[in-house]
């Protein structure tokens, strides 16, 4: 891992410079190259927007860790909200929850309950609701979930994470499911001994994995979305999907909103079918200080587009 990346993930962890950042105005409008603005509404006139592009959008409230169940009970409200707005307005855009955000570290079987409920609501809607993954403390806990509620709500995804080791034996676990996955790389501070340091291991395992899952999409055994940026692994993968049969429908592409915005464009004229995640809320410090980890390169990115003229 590099020092810069390793850095970033550490400040990420600081609730000091966490409260400095949200005071400053500075930070904010660097903030706004990867989130559109912290309300809902912004999200969901974002999505409108990329929609005319012929792009598809993921929304997810920032915010991970809570104190209460009644905290995780507002979220879930939160979400069904956006869900029904979602529908209103016609737009082609899916909800992505963190299981912590719905009472895990307090209930589980409050966070499953949660879960239900809004997997019902977007699966009612013809919408797939999907799981995020969070650091590998919450793997077995995510994953428990996911298990549990599949067979309930076909159109119900989990997100796995390429740079874990542990990874590939997780799928295993789930191919039977006939799963809907979501392929990252991984953005937490992990230990070598759980995520592998080197970012030459990380794609190798992406790619291997991502084979695997084509693999499997290719005998309607998942539906496989790479949620990547890295530009060379696509162009490989999508390349074994046609190798494989898999028609560029049947799987997706995932994006951040705000990076790589024109391949993002380019690709559904290609014909892919391409979502961007769309992130909105207050808590955006560490998520943000993730984001610059994944590519240190961004930090003078930011610099430059804070700088007049």
């Amino acid at each position: 891992m590099s020092i810069a990346r390793s850095a970033l993930l550490a400040a990420s962890r600081s609730v000091w410079l966490r409260e400095q950042m949200a005071r400053r105005s500075f930070a904010r409008r660097a903030v706004k190259r990867f989130m559109p603005g912290e309300k809902v509404e912004d999200a969901l006139e974002a999505s409108a927007e990329l929609a005319r592009f012929g792009l598809g959008a993921i929304l997810t409230q920032l915010g991970e860790n809570l104190t209460s169940l009644g905290e995780a009970d507002a979220v879930r409200e939160h979400y069904l909200g956006v869900l029904d707005a979602i529908g209103t307005r016609g737009l082609p855009a899916e909800v992505s929850v963190k299981p912590t955000q719905l009472g895990l570290d307090l209930s589980a079987e409050a966070c499953l309950a949660n879960i239900d409920v809004l997997a019902a609501r977007a699966n009612a809607a013809g919408s797939t609701l999907w799981i995020d993954m969070e650091d590998s403390s919450y793997v077995d806990r995510t994953l428990e979930l996911y298990r549990k509620l599949r067979a309930k709500h076909q159109r119900l995804g989990v997100c796995l994470q390429a740079y874990l080791r542990r990874t590939p034996a997780d799928l295993a676990v789930l191919l039977p499911l006939k799963p809907a996955i979501r392929l990252v790389k991984g953005a937490y501070a992990e230990r070598p001994e759980v995520a592998f340091p080197a970012k030459a291991d990380v794609d190798a395992a992406y790619h291997k994995l991502g084979v695997d899952l084509l693999t499997a999409a290719a005998k309607g055994g998942a539906f496989v979305v790479f949620g990547t940026h890295d530009l060379v692994l696509l162009g490989r993968l999508t390349t074994k999907a046609a190798e494989l049969g898999v028609k560029d429908g049947a799987y997706e592409i995932h994006m951040l909103y705000g990076i790589r915005a024109a391949e993002q464009r380019t690709l559904a004229r290609d014909g892919r079918k391409v979502r961007c995640l769309i992130s909105y809320g207050s808590a955006w410090f560490a998520w943000y200080m993730r984001r610059l980890a994944e590519r240190p390169a961004n930090v003078w990115f930011v610099v430059r587009s804070l700088l007049p003229g």
